[in-house]
């Protein structure tokens, strides 16, 4: 008997009500529609799920998930039902029946009370699942004819004329071949700037004159001369500094149900830190979300495998336009169509940012927030509208998994975490892009969506195996993030090659194809090298945890990659590692000194001084941020020493944050941060150096070992290829250099989000 779907009901107010599109192998008997009835029901009170709807009329409409892919609240419940015995039911999702006002618009309603990339409006009760839409199959790229700029008719393509040079020569001249829209789909992603790093890795020619060191180089610098205390530095996402030994407890036979005992280990404090600015501008909730979640995986990948701990965050958005709320300085101004406004950002953003950390277990101990945007009088206007979000995560790693093993022939090639959406489609090409050069569909198709239950999940998996030790059977870990699996597989066997077959990977859409399944960034997913001897250890593992495990391949040593389908015996993609991702060429980037907004701030001469504190006072930068920490768990793990708030009445923001590095000990990692972005539009040099100095006073706290033993994350947020700009950028990175090299501290890592500028009409926004 085929599946059908039953329905059932629950009111949740007199204008909303959920659906329950229940799918079953086989028809329910009375006792299990009942059973199931109190899995749904409102406080297991069995009345409140019904099955008929309370809502009706010609104004009640209905938005729901996508046929074409099962939710993670679905694989949730189904598991529950499976555990009850409920075994007809293969697929729950829940859809959202509202009764619209006489005097509200239709369309604007559903519209503004759905996610249009993950849901859709169901214009009748569903009778099926099965949507008939079939993958698109893989195609190749006509270059032999059309030539390098044949790459430009590919919507979403982020290459410059370097790349697309680059690409040609190797399929063409060197292969004889057109590429698959796979193989330049992967290229795309792992060759941008988001994920390659090419304009800090870059030569830069200022007036006409070659500098001597990149700006990476610059940044290094401070590391070089201060190297104490550095353990893991500008690798794995991630830095590691010097810690303690120390007591702590673990599984005696980690992975299996077992006591735990007392061990002593050496842990060392992990930090790492990024901007997700693009995914929060189109989409805030599910973009911070995700944010939040792929810095976790950061820390999950330092290494062999690393321990959460806490999480940081930023977010700066332009002027808010508060409802009934105006302040002097916002101006009306023209806002991007395809981004959010930053009243929407700062809200949901943090929102989701807070959200996904919660729902995962990891608290929110420190941060900071900004609004700005104003008009020069040149005319040209400066302003947060593609915002910052920034996220930072403070972890540990035991000092027995700082060093990954050697890429080894025969390792398999496995994954883990969840399965297969068409979700962040193009996401780390979009990021790379100037706002406002893609489409704006392709900009929404870009961002991602997270399931902090599934990245618990995984982490328990990594967790197990991190608690084995120098005993982990982990022996390569990356987190997928920016470029989906083709980036993530890659980058397990960039020095060695390898070989997978892109059907092993579970998907939850049956339509997606076979391009959407390698470069998409579906999320909560990490790749692993793992000895054959020790994979049917780790698939236990992952069974316990309610993981995906799957062993997609092997590594080879041939310095190739090779995706296979073995559906169909094709082979989509085939590229030489070294050629296209070890010996790039350097890019070269030529800037002018430029008459930027350089004179001296001052005050309006007729203001009073209670005039201008209260002004200063109704900065978001400055005023209450009780809407960012008081609805977050900043306690959880029982190792927060000092969270966002400090005082008796948990009032006053804390300058600093700091964790105990165990249960029993006195030792811990202190943490604080320096932003003075708006300072560096005046003089990037000086705003730099006013960064280091405030990270410092903020740590001032904070009782360190040795000053030379503070290690800083440096995160870049610019537009460098706008005229000047990239001479500003150099000047800051410079004079951060200079400062910490005087002071004693030194930068082992960071991030670079280096696409900030938003074209609107014609005018630039900066």
């Amino acid at each position: 008997m085929g599946e059908s779907i039953t329905h059932l009901f629950r009111r949740i107010d007199d204008d909303k009500e959920y659906c329950f599109n229940i799918a079953v192998s086989e028809q329910l008997s009375s006792e299990e529609l009942d059973c199931l009835r109190l899995i749904l029901a409102d406080g297991f009170l069995l009345e409140s799920v019904t099955t008929q709807p309370s809502l009706s009329g010609p104004r009640v409409v209905e938005v729901g998930p996508r046929l074409n892919f099962a939710t993670a609240w679905s694989s949730n419940l189904v598991s529950i039902c499976q555990a009850t015995g409920l075994n007809k039911v293969v697929r729950v999702e829940r859809s959202r029946r509202y009764l619209v006002s006489n005097g509200e618009d239709l369309e604007r309603f559903v519209e503004q009370s759905h996610d249009r990339m993950t849901e859709c409006q169901y214009f009748e009760p569903l009778s099926t699942f099965e949507t008939g839409v079939t993958p698109e199959a893989v195609y190749e790229v006509d270059l032999k004819s059309k030539g390098p700029n044949g790459l430009l008719d590919i919507p979403g393509i982020s290459m410059d004329e370097f790349d697309r040079n680059l690409y040609y020569d190797y399929f063409v001249n060197q292969q004889d071949r057109n590429p698959t829209i796979v193989e330049i789909m992967d290229l795309n992603n792992a060759n941008s700037e988001h994920s390659r790093h090419g304009f800090f890795k870059g030569c830069q020619v200022i007036d006409g004159v070659e500098q001597q060191s990149t700006l990476l180089e610059l940044v290094s610098d401070t590391l070089e001369v201060h190297p104490k205390g550095s353990i893991i530095a500008f690798k794995d996402n991630s830095s590691v500094i010097q810690g303690y030994q120390i007591t702590t407890i673990t599984p005696e036979e980690p992975g299996e149900p077992s006591p735990f005992a007392t061990v002593s280990a050496t842990y060392h404090p992990l930090l790492t830190a990024e901007t997700h600015n693009f995914p929060t501008g189109v989409a805030p909730f599910p973009g911070a979300e995700t944010g939040t979640g792929g810095r976790i995986r950061d820390v999950q990948g330092t290494g062999r495998g690393a321990f959460v701990v806490a999480g940081t965050a930023g977010y700066c958005v332009g002027n808010l336009h508060i409802p009934g709320y105006q302040l002097d300085w916002e101006k009306e101004s023209k806002q991007p169509d395809n981004l959010a406004t930053p009243l929407e950002i700062e809200i949901e953003a943090s929102n989701g940012a807070s959200d996904y950390g919660n729902k995962f277990g990891e608290p929110v101990i420190q941060g900071f927030t900004r609004s700005f945007d104003m008009r020069l009088e040149s005319g040209e206007r400066w302003g947060f509208l593609k915002p910052i979000m920034f996220t930072g995560g403070i972890g540990q790693i035991d000092d027995r998994l700082t060093e990954k093993k050697t890429q080894e022939k025969g390792m398999l090639i496995v994954q883990i975490g969840g399965p297969a959406y068409r979700v962040g489609f193009g996401g780390g090409a979009a990021s790379s892009m100037l706002q406002g050069e893609n489409v704006s569909d392709l900009d929404f198709d870009a961002v991602q969506r997270g399931d902090a239950e599934m990245e618990q999940k995984m982490n328990r998996v990594i967790r197990a195996c991190n608690e084995m030790g120098g005993a982990s059977i982990i022996d390569v870990i990356h987190d997928q993030g920016a470029g989906g699996p083709a980036n993530v597989l890659k980058e397990l066997v960039e020095e060695s090659g390898g070989r997978i077959d892109i059907r092993k990977i579970k998907v939850g859409d049956p339509t997606i194809s076979v391009l959407e399944i390698y470069v998409a960034e579906y999320q909560e997913r990490a790749g692993l090298l793992i000895q054959p001897e020790n994979i049917a250890r780790f698939k236990e593992i992952c069974r316990r945890e309610k993981v995906n495990c799957e062993v997609l391949g092997e590594v080879t040593g041939d310095l190739r990659f090779v995706v296979l389908d073995s559906r169909d015996g094709s082979t989509p993609v085939d590229i030489d590692l070294d050629a296209l991702l070890g010996s790039i060429p350097q890019k070269t980037f030529e800037d002018f000194h430029s008459n930027g907004p350089s004179k001296p701030v001052l005050l309006p001469r007729d203001i009073s001084v209670m005039k201008a504190l209260a002004e200063v006072f109704k900065l978001v930068s400055v005023g209450s941020k009780r809407f960012l920490t008081n609805k977050v768990d900043r306690a959880v793990t029982g190792l927060i020493a000092q969270q966002q708030c400090c005082g008796p009445l948990q009032l006053t923001v804390a300058d600093s944050a700091v964790i105990a590095q165990s249960h029993f000990g006195l030792t811990g990692v202190g943490t604080a941060i320096g932003e003075q972005s708006i300072k560096m539009l005046v003089d990037p040099a000086a705003g730099a150096r006013m960064a280091v100095g405030e990270s410092l006073t903020n740590l001032a706290s904070v009782v360190v070992e040795e000053l030379e033993q503070i290690k800083c994350s440096a995160n870049w947020m610019w537009a460098p290829k706008l005229p000047g700009e990239g001479v500003a950028i150099r000047d800051a990175v410079k004079a951060m250099r200079d400062s910490m090299i005087e002071i004693g501290i030194g930068v082992d890592g960071g991030k670079d989000s280096l696409s900030m500028a938003t074209m609107v009409g014609d005018e630039v926004v900066k």
